[in-house]
């Protein structure tokens, strides 16, 4: 038998937490039973929880945003502590203890940062603590812009090996028109063609940025779900497999973890420029990246940075992740490891 540990991250939405911006108590403690009746099921739950702006500006009786940077960082800061102190206070009560973690996308793409998140989350979860994630808005202006926490959800099941995301929204799932789509087997132009937009007076994301999440997980080998959040024993009644929302089915073919980090890292450090030889060995014939097939250098990246690899032309061809820093890639003629493995290799196509 197993001993695998079934996890489970569970998405909230600002509208769902807060909707008109003001955070709902009762719905907190509604959804924290869920999440520890789910618990006993034999999953392991984590929390991604958006709605720090929308505490902060119902506590400073603010009715929309502000439209400048720091303004919007302050009242993140502000209700962010608004926010965890409700979690601590519900789950309190059952005699749990909650953790909050703050994320920025920063923090995936460096590779010993990705790696941190994923032993504190595992240890979190080992000692019957439940995370709480939100972004770091007080740090990130690029998350409180773009909405991230839904592909910070996706991120996080694929870190920690989830079996399902469950996306908790103001909507009952992906629609078409009035009506629900129940299933979807892959996210295409068509589909990603039914996102609609959305007032963003205390929200932000929207269905694209939970399509683009859904991709992100269903590549990863994870079920995904986009459901009304405010349903009664919403969780509980996705992991029993009631038709709820809109289910994603989890893709056929599936990368090894290090090279959907390398797919879905959004910095890399630097370019490596390779000869035609070099370009059909690694494209075509499954080969690493050596030295002899490198012409050029730029930026300045350390050994285990994710890296662009480009031709001569500086067409990209893939991403990888190098075994040498720069300076040793400049100065030295031969090595004795591939500068890129094969498995450390993706085809910009991937």
């Amino acid at each position: 038998m197993s001993n695998k540990i079934r996890k489970i991250v569970v998405k909230i939405g600002s509208s769902v937490i807060a909707p008109k911006g003001k955070l709902d108590s009762q719905l907190i403690s509604r959804l924290v039973k869920d999440i520890l009746s789910v618990e006993k099921k034999g999953y392991k739950v984590v929390l991604v929880s958006s709605g720090a702006i929308a505490c902060g500006l119902n506590k400073l009786s603010l009715v929309r945003k502000p439209q400048d940077t720091y303004s919007l960082m302050a009242i993140s800061s502000l209700g962010q502590i608004i926010l965890m102190d409700v979690f601590n206070e519900k789950f309190k009560k059952y005699k749990r203890m909650c953790a909050q973690i703050l994320l920025t996308c920063d923090d995936f793409d460096e590779r010993k940062r990705f790696i941190n998140i994923k032993k504190t989350i595992d240890k979190l979860l080992s000692i019957n603590i439940i995370p709480i994630i939100n972004e770091n808005d007080a740090v990130s202006f690029e998350e409180i812009r773009l909405g991230d926490n839904d592909c910070i959800s996706a991120r996080v099941a694929d870190l920690v090996s989830a079996e399902h995301l469950i996306m908790l929204s103001d909507v009952e799932g992906l629609l078409k028109g009035r009506e629900l789509i129940a299933e979807v087997n892959k996210i295409d132009s068509k589909v990603a063609s039914l996102a609609r937009t959305e007032d963003k007076t205390h929200t932000s994301g929207g269905m694209q940025t939970k399509l683009e999440a859904a991709r992100i997980a269903t590549s990863s080998g994870i079920k995904t779900t986009i459901a009304y959040g405010r349903k009664e024993k919403v969780i509980s009644r996705i992991v029993n497999n009631e038709a709820i929302g809109t289910v994603f089915i989890p893709s056929a073919k599936i990368e090894k973890a290090r090279k959907r980090w390398i797919i879905y890292s959004k910095k890399s450090k630097g370019k490596i420029f390779i000869d035609q030889g070099a370009q059909q060995a690694v494209m075509y014939r499954g080969k690493s990246l050596l030295g002899v097939g490198i012409r050029k250098i730029e930026g300045q990246f350390k050994s285990g940075d994710a890296v662009k690899v480009v031709d001569i032309e500086a067409n990209l061809i893939g991403y990888g992740i190098v075994n040498y820093d720069s300076q040793s890639l400049n100065q030295e003629k031969t090595f004795k490891k591939p500068v890129i493995h094969r498995d450390n290799f993706v085809k910009k196509d991937s």
